[in-house]
């Protein structure tokens, strides 16, 4: 299955983009920055890591998990869904 898709790019974008607020934030912290202005910045970059994971989450289900029901099985692929939807939950 291909995984090279428009998802898989807006992810690596999304993910380079926290990349680079990651490396701001240290360069904050090595500066003895504001510290509600670092707490701001890193609370963005959870928000960027989040919205990758839903991209790669939805990338999954559109690829793998369609692949797995269509061949007449899935529901590992379900479970699998389930687990990482049970850690945001829980």
């Amino acid at each position: 299955m291909d995984h090279c898709t428009c998802e898989s790019r807006k992810a690596v974008t999304t993910l380079n983009t926290a990349r680079g607020q990651i490396d701001g934030i240290v360069r904050m912290i090595e500066e003895d920055r504001y510290c509600i202005d670092v707490s701001k910045q890193i609370l963005s970059v959870i928000a960027l890591l989040k919205k990758a994971n839903s991209t790669v989450l939805r990338q999954h289900m559109n690829t793998c998990v369609r692949e797995a029901v269509t061949a007449g099985g899935g529901e590992e692929k379900v479970d699998e869904i389930m687990h990482i939807l049970d850690s945001y939950v829980g």
